[in-house]
């Protein structure tokens, strides 16, 4: 299986936005991100509470707890991609900034 890019993820979220624009009201842009970020911010609350609940090592080898788990992080991605639609962030850019962060951490120390 061909790993999932941002640049996918980006599309779907994108056609996904186009979709609802007239039920969700919000249309993407950059006075939109910060509703986004709220919104993204509640659903890693999510994450954090089904570890927290069970424990680490329920919320991985649990089957119904991983898939919730694993749900709630497509959730976090959902956001993360409409906060990058909303400021206009391209998967080329985010790439670039997020190798050249990988470099200096990795010459940190």
């Amino acid at each position: 299986m061909a790993d999932f890019t941002i640049g996918q993820m980006q599309e779907m979220q994108r056609a996904l936005q186009e979709k609802y624009q007239h039920k969700w009201g919000e249309p993407i842009g950059p006075e939109i991100g910060k509703n986004k970020l709220l919104w993204m911010i509640g659903e890693i609350s999510e994450v954090a509470d089904i570890i927290k609940k069970n424990g680490a090592e329920a919320a991985v080898t649990n089957e119904n707890l991983r898939k919730a788990l694993v749900e709630e992080m497509a959730d976090v991605l959902m956001y993360y991609n409409d906060v990058m639609l909303c400021y206009g962030i391209t998967s080329e850019e985010l790439q670039q900034a997020y190798t050249e962060k990988f470099e200096r951490n990795m010459n940190r120390w």
